[in-house]
Parts: structure tokens; C-alpha cells; sequence
């Protein structure tokens, strides 16, 4: 089923009252500002959220990116290609049928289970939105093995990501907050300058 609205503020009752699996939400609401609804939404969950806008330039994209959304979509667009970016987006949210296990990471500090979609970081449980947990997925798939944004945003999209390789930094930073001590001062997601991002961690046996 699908609900559909034209105001921001029942948007987040729907979200509130009924199982949303992915929000499509276009910034420009006559009510509620979208970026505060985006802002509500991922505070209250991590449901999907595919913005639509016509605010086309890399720092609105990041800004948008930065709110929580999985992926930025802007106008003109067909329709064809916002079905293509939903079913991405719905695919990475989705249980892997062949995962393996829990999969530990520095003596235990991080725990990723793919099967399960959990992620334990110091013992506590964190949500992360699908594009998060894709990309630390593919960091721990080699840890210490240093990925592009060119090679993480295909890892994580599947597809080829025309001009969104920056993006990944946005995700990146919000994963940081999710899973760091001390986000300023990462030790699990690293930056590797000029070259991209690895997982600082080592595998347990």
C-alpha cells in the first residue's frame, strides 16, 4: 500500500501511526519545511528516505545527505529512474538470505551480524539507516584495506552514481556519530587522505 500526502505534517503522523518501509519526500511542502520533516523522521527512526528536490548543486545534496536521507534524487527525473533508485535503496534495507553470522571487530568493540542487520558497537545495539550499514559493511569486509568513495559508493548503490562519489562522505560522517567515541577523532571508520576510507579495526578470530 501506499500513502501519499502533500503536507509535511501528516507525513510524519503517517510515519508515527502506520509501518512505513521507505519515505519519498520532496523538500518543497506547504506546511512544514522538508528538510525538518526529514530531520523529525530520522530522529524518531530509521526508516528510508529518498528526498526529491530541485535543488541540484553538490552542497544540497550533501545538506540533504547530512539530514539522514539514503539517497537524493533531483528534478527533472523519470520516473523510471526513481523506481530504479527505491528498489537500491529497498534492497540494502533488505535481510541478506546468505550472510554469514556475527562477525566481531577490536576485541569485540564492534559487532556486525549481515545476517540480522545488527550492529553492536561497545556492547549497545545502533540503528543505522541502509546506506550506513552498507558502507561499514564493505569497510569490514577488509579491514585496514583502504576503499575509494568511487569504489564504496558502488559497493553500496550497485550502480554507477553519476557525480555522487562526495556523497559518501555525508554518510560517512553520519555513520560517525553513530559508532565513534569520539566522532571528531574516528577510530573505527578512518579517513585515509587522498585515498578514502578504511576500517581501523582488526577482525577477531
Amino acid at each position: 500500500m501506499v500513502l501519499s500526502t502533500g503536507s509535511g505534517a501528516e507525513a510524519l503522523s503517517f510515519s508515527e501511526n502506520s509501518r512505513v518501509d521507505l519515505v519519498v519526500l520532496d523538500l518543497g511542502l506547504p506546511d512544514i519545511a522538508g528538510t525538518e520533516v526529514a530531520r523529525e523522521l530520522r530522529s524518531r527512526s530509521d526508516v528510508p528516505i529518498v528526498i526529491l528536490t530541485a535543488m541540484s548543486a553538490e552542497k544540497d545534496r550533501i545538506a540533504g545527505l547530512e539530514l539522514g536521507a539514503d539517497d537524493y534524487v533531483t528534478k527533472p527525473f523519470s520516473p523510471r529512474e526513481l523506481v530504479l533508485r527505491v528498489q537500491a535503496v529497498l534492497r540494502r534495507g533488505r535481510l541478506p538470505q546468505e550472510a554469514g553470522g556475527r562477525v566481531a571487530y577490536g576485541d569485540g568493540e564492534l559487532v556486525i551480524d549481515e545476517g540480522r542487520r545488527e550492529v553492536l558497537v561497545r556492547g549497545l545495539p545502533v540503528e543505522l539507516t541502509p546506506t550506513e550499514f552498507g558502507v561499514l559493511v564493505a569497510l569490514a569486509a577488509a579491514p585496514g584495506r583502504v576503499y575509494s568513495r568511487y569504489e564504496l559508493i558502488n559497493r553500496v548503490r550497485g550502480y554507477e552514481f553519476e557525480g555522487y562519489e562526495r556523497t559518501v562522505d555525508s554518510h560517512v560522517k553520519n555513520l560517525r556519530r553513530k559508532v565513534e567515541a569520539d566522532p571528531a577523532h574516528p577510530e573505527m571508520v578512518e579517513t585515509v587522505l587522498g585515498g578514502g576510507y578504511r576500517l581501523g579495526l582488526r577482525r577477531d578470530p
